[in-house]
């Protein structure tokens, strides 16, 4: 495993102050420039966070948190729902990235928890719901089944043997957020 180069709170708190600038900015400008570009080619990725996201075109989290190329691990899945590819991405960007923090990041108005709550999905769609279902059971508000969502996402990973290693060894931490899509604004839970 990777020595974490920031703590988890330091990474909890850069993603809090990256979506502070982005709540309150009317246009981000990222360093794609060919010599930025060129030195993530030769010296690798180190991502300060893992963000587990639903894939909704609405939520960006490099625009979300003001990250640059290189800063964030992301992984996107209808419904932020985990299996074991996506466990397979988290435990690589930890142990191998050294990633000291993993953040299900959930949203309101999501269509995949709409679809668990609402409608009889069929075709591979059904395999999300369905995760989403043993996520919220019976709720019928909204917010609240977005929230149950993400806590059941992190739920999944931290039953992961290597990441409670990576928690026990090194103070990896795993968080719930949701992400108001109105605002801008994201809520760690």
């Amino acid at each position: 495993m990777q020595s974490y180069r920031i703590t988890a709170d330091e990474a909890q708190n850069r993603l809090i102050a990256g979506n502070k600038i982005y709540i309150s900015s009317r246009e981000l400008i990222s360093d794609v420039s060919s010599e930025n570009l060129l030195r993530f080619s030769q010296n690798g990725q180190q991502p300060y966070a893992i963000i587990i996201a639903c894939s909704d075109s609405r939520v960006v989290p490099e625009l979300i948190f003001s990250a640059g190329i290189g800063d964030l691990f992301v992984i996107r899945v209808a419904g932020n729902v985990i299996d074991s590819h996506q466990l397979g991405s988290i435990e690589y960007a930890a142990e191998h990235l050294g990633t000291g923090l993993i953040v299900v990041l959930g949203h309101d108005h999501c269509g995949a928890v709409d679809a668990a709550m609402n409608h009889e999905p069929d075709g591979y769609i059904k395999y999300i719901t369905d995760e989403i279902v043993k996520a919220i059971g019976d709720e019928k508000d909204e917010v609240r089944a977005c929230c149950l969502n993400v806590k059941h996402s992190c739920q999944i990973i931290e039953h992961s043997l290597q990441i409670q290693k990576d928690e026990r060894e090194y103070g990896l931490k795993v968080l719930g957020a949701i992400y108001h899509l109105e605002s801008g604004e994201v809520e760690f839970l």
